[in-house]
């Protein structure tokens, strides 16, 4: 197993894109440390199915939008498993609202928990890679990163923020062993968009936007370039991006 005796953090990791991404890196060695905010449960329940598969994980609670909960989330997880050695910035939430309805609640919270999570949560593991000179970091950004989409503009803006982020800190991370990369998933089926599938006709309309007549992906096709990122097969990828859309972006 490539990633054998690895330590991966995986914030937002008890449901959707992180849960997948939690399951593959245990199947793949990693020792995972399953990260929710609210939702105890279930990431205790990604945790139990890791561990009945033969992995090994164990369940986190954080706020990635504080600043203190990333410091004590790197403290604990180093505490309980030795070391870090993956960071999986995959904790996010989007109100897909326009302009007049987004308010500067909504806006903070985007841009804190995608954008600020994202950096500090990179800055509370840094030491710690860079005394082993190693590191794999992965940020879960967006196409909506690449490209404008209709009714997110804070979305947008923090997963665009997530992209350029992953450029910069590539810059400074990578003469210590360390590979900072993003993922920019196209629409993928979870349930923070559920509402918005179950409209009428939107899966239809959406699907003749993909040049292979699919718009929306399972979270399960996500983790496998995770896998891939953080494996050492990718030490020469830096400060890259892989979009996993279908060819959306291509179209």
């Amino acid at each position: 197993m490539r990633l054998e005796g690895k330590v991966a953090i995986v914030t937002g990791g008890s449901r959707g894109i992180g849960a997948c991404i939690a399951r593959r890196l245990a199947a793949d060695g990693a020792h995972v440390a399953v990260v929710a905010h609210t939702a105890r449960a279930k990431a205790e329940a990604v945790v139990q199915e890791i561990v009945d598969a033969g992995g090994h994980a164990a369940p986190f609670q954080a706020d990635v939008s504080r600043v203190a909960d990333c410091e004590r989330l790197a403290a604990e997880v180093a505490d309980a498993f030795g070391t870090i050695d993956i960071l999986i910035n995959n904790a996010g939430v989007y109100y897909p609202l326009p302009m007049e309805e987004t308010t500067e609640e909504l806006w903070d919270a985007q841009i804190d928990i995608n954008l600020k999570g994202s950096f500090f949560m990179v800055k509370a593991v840094a030491p710690v890679m860079k005394a082993k000179g190693a590191g794999k970091i992965v940020n879960v950004a967006s196409t909506l990163g690449l490209v404008g989409g209709q009714g997110g503009s804070a979305y947008c803006a923090s997963k665009g923020g997530q992209m350029i982020l992953t450029k910069a800190l590539c810059m400074e991370l990578a003469p210590h062993g360390i590979n900072v990369n993003a993922v920019a998933p196209g629409a993928t089926e979870t349930d923070m968009n559920a509402a918005i599938r179950a409209k009428p006709g939107v899966v239809e309309s959406k699907n003749a936007l993909s040049p292979v007549g699919r718009y929306w992906m399972n979270a399960d096709d996500v983790s496998g370039a995770v896998a891939y990122l953080v494996s050492s097969e990718a030490d020469a990828v830096h400060g890259a991006h892989l979009s996993i859309d279908h060819g959306w972006t291509a179209w």
